[in-house]
């Protein structure tokens, strides 16, 4: 198949299926010769190790279904650290799902706010009533959580009155979307303490995630992108305005730490 069969197939394709168009704008080496290019990252962002955040690293994390979509147990762990290091009082998340980072967090901050798409529009998108009925399954009886109904890119976030200690990205992992929560998510921070953890930097912890890792720079504001940084082992970005000791990841490197894990299962009637 010659090159201009395939151009002339490819923009046919495009013109009956625009959506099409999305998978090559965010294609993961696009995105990665994007970052490079802009930002200077060809690795990906810069990491600081756990024990530099937190030299006695020790979570117990609760609820945590271990199920499909749900956080690694490390980055709760990682984020209920950060609540607790900052002292949050007040907490905001995109993204609830079945509600276990917000749950999780309850135990330690005050106030918590999540946001996720109404029903309605999750029905309008097709998806089954067992999914949606899901959301909110372990944060929706706490009483120290407030749920938002709403689509992040369309909700207006100045009429939230509280300014967050510590937000929390986990929703849409488009690039366009990464990039209108980032931008939002600055506006929202309660002062100069004040920490952004985005979810699915990574595709592992290891591997940087392109397209998300795009739309965090292209969403920040540019005097704070060299303040942005990859938790070690989590698939966690976060940024922070502490000065920190930072290392470049590179594949196959030798652990510097290893991890005791506790698993205790509590059966739901």
């Amino acid at each position: 198949m010659s090159k201009l069969f395939k151009l002339l197939k490819a923009i046919g394709l495009i013109i009956s299926k625009p959506y099409l168009l999305n998978k090559i704008i965010e294609d993961e080496d696009v995105m990665r010769k994007h970052v490079e290019k802009n930002y200077n990252l060809p690795a990906g962002l810069p990491v600081v190790n756990l024990l530099t955040l937190f030299p006695e690293f020790d979570e117990t994390i609760s609820p945590y279904g271990f199920l499909d979509g749900s956080c690694l147990s490390i980055d709760l762990a990682f984020l209920c650290s950060l609540a607790k290091k900052i002292h949050c009082k007040n907490y905001f998340e995109i993204g609830t799902w079945r509600g276990e980072s917000v749950a999780v967090i309850s135990n330690v901050s005050e106030n918590c706010t999540t946001l996720n798409l109404p029903d309605e529009e999750m029905r309008r998108m097709n998806l089954s009533e067992d999914y949606i009925n899901m959301h909110r399954f372990f944060s929706k009886e706490l009483k120290n959580i407030t749920h938002i109904s709403a689509n992040s890119l369309k909700f207006d976030f100045s009429q939230l009155s509280e300014r967050f200690d510590l937000i929390f990205i986990d929703g849409d992992h488009h690039y366009n979307s990464v990039k209108l929560d980032t931008t939002n998510a600055f506006k929202l921070l309660k002062n100069e303490d004040s920490v952004i953890v985005w979810h699915d930097y990574g595709i592992n912890p290891e591997t940087a995630r392109w397209s998300v890792l795009a739309g965090i720079m292209d969403g920040c504001p540019a005097e704070k992108r060299n303040k942005i940084y990859h938790a070690s082992n989590t698939l966690c970005a976060f940024y922070t305005n502490e000065n920190l000791k930072t290392y470049q990841l590179k594949p196959n490197q030798k652990p510097d730490k290893y991890f005791t894990v506790h698993i205790k299962a509590h059966e739901l009637i």
